[in-house]
């Protein structure tokens, strides 16, 4: 596997194929997790060469947020995403993404400014604009994302389709632990306490699915759940088309925020 640190390195690794098609891109922030492997596998699976991108994209944190304490290991993810298969690792540093003087945004409308959008402006504006940004380095036939992050997924489809970008969105599936939780970096800061209580979240959005096939309101009963556990704080819980139907929620517990998501349908 190549480690490339800049959009030329990246280049030379991947080569003449690059203008070929066939590359299959995972964009991620590191720390991985089963989540981010499952990815790398469907890439593998559907693509000649994989391109996983390790950036923690400060464009998408807001005042306040975790950027300074979001987890990171490079050489750690290095060796998992070898182990997965994966061609080129790209890492760049801020500045090769943002160099000095930059400030041209892309800015997704008004599926940005609901759910997490409302609660942390601006953090799609700095979601759509590395993913633009990686696609145009990258060049890659598909783009890999995780459903757990419903509404990135809804955005980032809707940017490719409105800038007609020649990307395919592939959205896989949320990967769990056997308990329930949805995988994510953000859970190695849960005590196992707070772990406890952050099950809560799937647990009310399995009542609010329940409730939505029995014809009832899905978000009446996954706020009843949510609201039994004091322990947590809940910023939002609410259904939206996010790629289709979906129920979804954001909560804190202690210091760390959650987000899941189900969606409202049969095949959920």
């Amino acid at each position: 596997m190549n480690i490339a640190r800049t959009a030329v390195e990246l280049r030379e690794a991947l080569g003449p194929e690059a203008r070929e098609g066939g590359i299959g891109l995972v964009p991620t922030m590191g720390a991985f997790h089963a989540g981010h492997l499952a990815l790398m596998r469907a890439a593998r699976e559907r693509c000649e060469q994989v391109v996983v991108s390790l950036f923690v994209n400060p464009a998408q944190f807001g005042p306040g947020e975790d950027l300074d304490r979001y987890p990171r290991d490079e050489a750690r993810d290095a060796s998992l995403a070898e182990e997965a298969g994966v061609d080129v690792l790209f890492a760049p540093s801020p500045a090769e993404i943002y160099p000095p003087g930059f400030d041209t945004w892309v800015d997704p409308g008004r599926l940005a400014t609901i759910l997490e959008g409302a609660v942390r402006p601006g953090h799609f504006r700095g979601v759509a604009t590395v993913c633009v940004k990686l696609f145009d380095i990258v060049r890659p036939a598909a783009a890999f994302f995780g459903r757990k992050d419903a509404q990135q997924v809804a955005v980032v489809k809707q940017v490719v389709r409105d800038l007609n970008l020649p990307v395919e969105i592939i959205a896989c599936p949320t990967v769990r632990d056997p308990d329930g939780l949805a995988l994510s970096s953000r859970n190695a800061f849960l005590s196992a306490d707070e772990r406890a209580i952050a099950l809560t979240l799937p647990q009310a959005l399995d009542a609010g699915l329940k409730a939505h096939r029995s014809g009832t309101d899905a978000v009446a009963a996954a706020t009843a759940v949510l609201d039994a556990e004091p322990r947590l704080s809940v910023d939002y819980v609410a259904e939206a088309d996010l790629d289709g139907p979906t129920l979804a929620g954001a909560v804190r517990v202690g210091s760390t925020r959650l987000i899941d998501n189900v969606r409202l349908t049969e095949e959920a």
